[in-house]
């Protein structure tokens, strides 16, 4: 597993088991939690390995798994990402996802968000293969989650066009792996997807 490892259902679906989906998340949840214990290339470091009892998460919550529509940019921007090490990295923002997020809790109101998502600039232009990447802050960064910020990553299983509908899946957002060890070197998350709306789901970071 890398620091990446994120798998995303990220086609639209119709026939969506809960309780199916739950045993599946929860059980992607144990396996990490192993890697970050056992694996030699876990970013816990050695010597506070055997302290480690486990990530902490929220709840699962199907409301936080929500169906996106695409806006594909078929001529990229370049974004610079500021990273944890104070370098710059380089990524193309190739889709802009727009996300309906229904609360059914009465004190809180519908919000649509915008994402963007973003792949690595490749000399060879060839980005076919590479998943989004989409880093994000919400108004739990830095209370209930790392202060950096959270990753998510969308793999479709085929080329997106404008209007596709797809699932983000807030449950499956992730802690980067500098949060553990400075070895690691980190992209933070761009102002345009500073959202102004509290996602409680995925890792938290206390």
């Amino acid at each position: 597993m890398s620091e990446t490892d994120a798998d995303a259902d990220a086609d639209a679906d119709t026939d969506f088991d809960v309780d199916q989906w739950r045993d599946e998340l929860e059980a992607k949840r144990a396996e990490k939690n192993e890697f970050f214990a056992e694996h030699p290339q876990s970013p816990i470091p050695p010597e506070e390995r055997d302290g480690f009892d486990g990530l902490d998460y929220f709840d699962p919550d199907p409301e936080y798994r929500v169906t996106a529509t695409a806006t594909v940019h078929d001529d990229p921007e370049v974004v610079l990402m500021d990273t944890t090490a104070g370098r710059e990295m380089r990524y193309l923002r190739t889709v802009t996802l727009s996300v309906d997020l229904e609360r059914e809790d009465e004190d809180l109101e519908d919000a649509t968000l915008e994402l963007a998502a973003y792949q690595q600039e490749r000399p060879q232009g060839n980005r076919a293969d590479e998943p989004l990447f989409i880093p994000f802050r919400d108004k739990t960064t830095g209370q209930q989650t790392y202060e950096g910020g959270r990753y998510m990553e969308l793999a479709p299983d085929r080329e997106l066009a404008d209007g596709d509908e797809l699932v983000v899946d807030f449950n499956l957002a992730y802690t980067p792996f500098c949060a553990y060890s400075e070895t690691f070197d980190c992209p933070l998350p761009p102002e345009e997807n500073w959202l102004e709306a509290a996602i409680p789901a995925g890792e938290r970071f206390e």
